[in-house]
């Protein structure tokens, strides 16, 4: 077992709380980002990288990977400097060339802001990974307000159609589209309706671009994780979910962001030139059918 996976907590976790969207450094405990295990091999040498919510979460293990990798990247954030800093730093740490876009990515403006910076400063674009998403929890329907329906769908769907048609101006054949889906896409919880419901839309975007995009030899697939232990998961859960986070997993336990990375570092990569349309799921054992 890797040093990763052997240190991962399992539930019962400290109960612990967040305001919205949350940060690294109140976790208890730390996610593991790979910061310290990642061994890159060159797989993602000279890409030109954008990843939403590159802060933290899944989003910085990406980021990290991505530049052992030899990618340099383009990370997308809403407000969380520090966090984002952070990430930079690991980044720039592995030699390669870090930027950071703050701003709400609901935006269609704000996206195409996205795609001229990373146009502008890397020449081209080569790998776009939609990971940013929002969710809140509640207990009945009729407590979501409409702006909060608003915002998810926003954040978590609209904001992935106005990247795409933002950066395909700049992205080549060989390109290569990572939607970050869920579990929830297939195994929906009631508690997370509105969020839920994104992810089931962006499983099926995902499937729908990869037949656009294929005369143009651009792939686009999605990853769908599991409960993997990040910052939105103390700022939007409450305190008895946070502490059984995972523990319905087959593995018993919910996945360090590490452990996502390979699977957006090999969805990236050249050798994968003929997976497109795909749904990998990292759910420890849970089954996506």
């Amino acid at each position: 077992m890797n040093e990763t996976a052997s240190q991962a907590p399992r539930p019962p976790l400290p109960a612990q709380q967040q305001q919205v969207p949350g940060t690294t450094d109140a976790m208890d405990p730390r996610p593991d980002h790979g910061e310290h295990s990642y061994r890159g091999s060159g797989r993602l040498a000279g890409k030109k990288t954008i990843i939403t919510g590159g802060d933290s979460g899944i989003g910085r293990a990406v980021a990290i990977a991505f530049a052992r990798e030899g990618a340099d990247v383009l990370i997308s954030y809403l407000n969380e400097d520090e966090d984002a800093k952070e990430t930079a730093r690991w980044v720039e740490e592995a030699g390669r060339k870090a930027v950071l876009v703050p701003g709400d990515i609901g935006s269609a403006d704000h996206c195409r802001t996205i795609a001229d910076k990373a146009a502008e400063l890397f020449g081209r674009i080569d790998v776009v990974v939609n990971n940013a998403a929002h969710q809140m929890t509640y207990e009945k329907v009729e407590d979501i307000p409409d702006e909060e329906w608003e915002k998810t769908f926003a954040v978590n769907v609209h904001a992935m159609f106005y990247l795409v048609k933002a950066v395909l101006p700049h992205m080549g054949e060989g390109g290569s589209i990572i939607n970050t889906t869920s579990i929830n896409a297939d195994m929906p919880r009631p508690t997370l309706l509105a969020y839920a419901t994104t992810k089931g839309a962006i499983q099926n975007f995902t499937g729908g671009l990869a037949q656009l995009l294929g005369e143009n030899k651009i792939r686009v697939n999605c990853v769908a994780p599991g409960p993997v232990w990040t910052p939105l998961i103390p700022s939007t859960m409450p305190i008895e979910q946070v502490k059984n986070f995972g523990k319905d997993t087959p593995l018993g336990r919910p996945a360090q962001p590490a452990e996502l990375a390979p699977v957006y570092v090999m969805l990236a990569a050249d050798e994968a030139s003929y997976v497109s349309g795909a749904t990998v799921g990292v759910t420890g054992g849970k089954p996506i059918l």
